[in-house]
């Protein structure tokens, strides 16, 4: 296959299989995640987005060199990065929704505990915090955890996208052409 013919591929059934493995490698952090009992440790959640950050820039070089002829632009890394995060942020939203709803629903009254704990924390009045528990009762849904975490997942996603297309792009020398 010609330079010519790689230019041509179409971005979304490229990175299919990316989103995929991304979802899957999140689906199993989130698992492991659950199981030691560690779904509200702020480290972990750090610990992932290196996780994220490094598997993109691996999987956006893939695209670039098996589909691109090694040359990428940097608009065409962050587009590629865009379509995988986007892929991956359905399949998790739809994980989400799953794991709130059937797996165990207790989820959302530990997140409201948290959430209190927190504003405790920082010395929040007690007014203010009974207010907000009660705004976050409504809306704490699997339905709504999993909208959220679909724009959520691919704004972090598309930051991601823009820092390691960066070290990513590669675009031909015109003098050389």
């Amino acid at each position: 296959m010609e330079n010519s013919d790689k230019k041509d591929v179409n971005v979304w059934k490229a990175n299919l299989n990316n989103g995929l493995i991304m979802a899957s490698i999140g689906i199993v952090y989130t698992i492991i995640v659950y199981f030691f009992n560690l779904t509200f440790n702020k480290a972990q959640t750090y610990f992932f987005y290196i996780i994220q950050i490094v598997v993109l820039f691996f999987m956006l070089k893939a695209y670039r060199d098996k589909y691109k002829g090694g040359y990428i632009t940097y608009g065409e890394s962050v587009g590629a990065g865009a379509v995988i995060f986007l892929i991956y942020a359905v399949i998790m939203a739809i994980f989400m929704y799953v794991l709130y709803k059937f797996i165990d629903p207790s989820l959302l009254d530990q997140s409201l505990a948290y959430a209190e704990e927190m504003m405790i924390e920082k010395g929040v009045p007690q007014e203010s915090i009974d207010m907000a528990v009660e705004m976050q009762e409504r809306m704490m849904t699997p339905g709504f955890i999993a909208i959220t975490g679909i724009f959520t997942n691919f704004l972090y996603g598309l930051v991601f996208s823009l820092v390691d297309s960066i070290f990513v792009k590669n675009t031909k020398n015109p003098v050389l052409e």
